[in-house]
């Protein structure tokens, strides 16, 4: 029986993610002590969001749930603390920011997160968060119909990636005598361990006690995977190997690994460490 190995919530796109025993279940993605998965964004001077992709040293930017705060620390900056409770209606700020082509409503940050985010980043940028009334969708198209809520990731509420995918990679970049990469350069939400190389791939759904998630698109990788998550600087690219077996048509010959997926069931479902995954197969 396949077994969940590991669940990674992200606070802020694109920043250090926090690893979890257990985690709630939400059709939006993961969320722990009310904290969703990329509830917040750094973006740039237009409103436009900000990654990894242009500024590898988001990656140093670590975040940490505190009991009323979100504590951020980074290499020679004080610590930050970003309060969790939402602002009052008549005195929050709001601004319409950009993801991709979805233009949203997020609560504006104060003028001491901007700056302590733009002297680290050496850029003008601020930090929002993801409006209580705001709405955004996966991409229906690859979703067969279903609204399948997200917030500020890049596409769809949830990433899944199996061991052995990662394994199999290091495996060839071992034979190149090249490093093997930890699996932090990939970002999953939910690490799947006992299944074969890339079944994520074919699978139909995954259940986990009383949820299902269904996997509905390749994950298209950029260059995030070489950035050396603990440094923040580019380090050795595997898409060089990856390039030359995980090409999928589907994705008009992007580079494929791992799969986003959606909550079919189970809203609210805890899941945790350890438990045992159902994999259905699509040619079963």
């Amino acid at each position: 029986m396949a077994i969940l190995t590991e669940l990674n919530l992200y606070p802020i796109k694109s920043c250090a993610g926090i690893a979890l025993r257990e985690a709630t279940l939400t059709s939006a993605g993961l969320m722990t002590e009310h904290i969703y998965d990329r509830e917040w964004m750094v973006v740039d001077a237009r409103g436009e969001f900000m990654t990894q992709r242009d500024h590898p040293r988001m990656a140093l930017i670590t975040p940490r749930i505190k009991t009323e705060t979100l504590e951020l620390r980074a290499p020679g900056m004080l610590r930050l603390e970003i309060p969790l409770g939402l602002p009052d209606p008549e005195d929050e700020k709001t601004i319409e920011v950009k993801v991709w082509d979805d233009v949203v409503t997020a609560y504006d940050c104060d003028e001491t997160t901007a700056a302590w985010f733009s002297n680290f980043l050496g850029t003008s940028c601020r930090l929002v968060r993801f409006h209580a009334n705001a709405k955004r969708f996966a991409n229906t198209k690859w979703t067969d119909g279903v609204e399948a809520p997200t917030l500020f990731s890049d596409g769809f509420p949830m990433l899944v990636i199996s061991e052995a995918s990662l394994a199999d990679l290091n495996n060839k970049l071992l034979a190149q005598g090249r490093a093997a990469l930890p699996m932090n350069r990939f970002r999953p939400s939910i690490v799947v361990g006992d299944i074969a190389a890339f079944e994520e791939d074919y699978a139909e759904s995954f259940s986990i006690g009383d949820a299902k998630l269904k996997p509905v698109k390749p994950c298209p990788r950029c260059p995030i995977p070489s950035i050396d998550q603990s440094t923040g600087e580019f380090g050795p690219d595997p898409l060089d190997i990856l390039r030359g077996y995980r090409a999928n048509a589907r994705i008009d010959g992007g580079i494929a690994f791992g799969m986003n997926a959606i909550l079919l069931e189970g809203e609210g479902q805890l899941l945790r460490v350890g438990q045992e995954v159902e994999v259905s197969l699509a040619f079963e």
